[in-house]
């Protein structure tokens, strides 16, 4: 647990949410389209697809990065900085930080991603066989490094507190705000600017999970192709998009009058050690996350109404993952409400986790789980209440959001609902 040098533990409320996601750009708008259980799901654009097996992805669409980053700084970065500093700019604006000064060491950035620039790396390797070296630009390194973005946010906000780039597969979101939450307990920041990025709908990592035939091919039903814990399920859908939030000091929010969404409660990062894409068979890295966040946090298992799953839509996945669920919850385990927001935004990878993030801390703000569509037939060995019949009303005081990632990676956040002088 830790403390500041008085002893007591700091908390640490989100004030401030920003995503670039497939079902738009925004909170409101991400929020909206999850509750209507609408699809980001459709034939991919962003290059000719025909001769892949899988034709389907959830890509960022109506996207106009000036709307929110200098022209300049956008033909200088990759698109997955792009998404990164849109994201960060509505997170800082969400917190009202544009109208309040605080002093620049106290604030830091942790923003990652999975691969970092793949569109200057496919471009520049192309520009590099057909013409030389010669023509390669000046910016071509730094567009493709996994830490411009995390640099870029810093730069555009003065931040010069803690900087860091985590790059942990598909919990690298989680990760991200799980130690900029950390960074804030222990003294070193008031606040933090957290999340991840991912822009790689690109031929080359398409055609590399293709290869590995992780990706769906229901290439004739794009919507519904994404179909985390129905029996039915065939593989996930690749997405991408961008999560950023602003966490702070709880009793600097208060003081700044400003709106708290939540707080952030506990965190758990822990490893499988066990194989380089397959999760541990008895889900031993998932439970023991789940179970660290939860003793962070100090809360009761039984207190936890709704989990923010992983449930990728792949076999392995979703089925470890739910007997995690129940190994952890025990009796409790049939009350909670699972969802499973990938069946409509696909699998932003590396930046599921701080996306997914952003639905937590709505459904803690809101009272309101969002559903998990597709789910068209049970599967016996995934038991849980998969929200499937639509958005609920739940009276909710705590939640947990998971993610998992190639390699082992394992990481928990656990959110609890914030009430005013408590």
């Amino acid at each position: 647990m830790s403390r500041d040098n008085t002893g007591f533990r700091r908390r640490v409320a989100v004030t401030g949410l920003g995503g670039v996601t497939p079902l738009g750009h925004g909170v409101g708008a991400f929020w909206d389209a999850l509750l209507a259980g609408r699809s980001g799901v459709s034939a991919v654009t962003r290059f000719d697809a025909s001769k892949f097996p899988t034709r389907i992805a959830a890509e960022i669409r109506d996207f106009a990065p000036g709307q929110w980053i200098d022209p300049k700084v956008v033909q200088r970065t990759d698109r997955v900085t792009h998404y990164g500093l849109a994201a960060s700019a509505m997170a800082f604006a969400d917190a009202g930080l544009d109208r309040h000064r605080f002093p620049p060491e106290r604030g830091g950035v942790i923003i990652g991603s999975g691969i970092g620039g793949v569109d200057t790396i496919e471009a520049g390797h192309l520009q590099f066989l057909e013409k030389g070296p010669k023509p390669i630009s000046p910016f071509f390194v730094s567009r493709l490094m996994i830490n411009m973005t995390a640099c870029m946010v810093s730069i555009t906000h003065g931040l010069k507190g803690p900087l860091s780039a985590p790059s942990v597969a598909c919990s690298t979101g989680a990760n991200a705000i799980g130690e900029a939450f950390r960074a804030i307990q222990r003294g070193d920041a008031d606040l933090m600017l957290a999340g991840s990025t991912e822009a790689c709908i690109t031929p080359l990592p398409f055609a590399g999970f293709c290869a590995a035939r992780s990706l769906s091919r229901r290439n004739d039903d794009p919507a519904g192709a994404s179909r985390p814990f129905s029996a039915d399920r065939d593989g996930f859908v690749m997405g991408e998009g961008a999560g950023v939030v602003v966490l702070e000091r709880l009793d600097m929010a208060e003081a700044r009058g400003v709106r708290i969404y939540a707080e952030v409660a506990g965190y758990g990062n822990a490893a499988d050690a066990f194989h380089f894409t397959a999760p541990h068979p008895q889900g031993e890295g998932m439970i023991n996350v789940m179970r660290s966040a939860l003793a962070d946090a100090g809360i009761a298992p039984e207190a936890v109404g709704h989990i923010n799953a992983h449930g990728t839509g792949t076999e392995l996945n979703d089925r470890i993952e739910s007997h995690a669920i129940e190994t952890v919850f025990g009796p409790h385990a049939p009350k909670l409400k699972v969802s499973a927001v990938k069946s409509m935004i696909g699998h932003l990878l590396a930046g599921a986790g701080s996306v997914e993030f952003l639905a937590a801390v709505m459904a803690v703000y809101t009272g309101t789980v969002p559903p998990t569509i597709n789910h068209h037939r049970p599967d016996p060995a995934c038991r849980l209440d998969y929200v499937t019949g639509g958005a609920e009303k739940l009276d909710l005081g705590a939640a947990l959001t998971n993610s998992f990632g190639f390699g082992g990676g394992n990481a928990c956040l656990c959110i609890r609902r914030y009430r005013n002088g408590t």
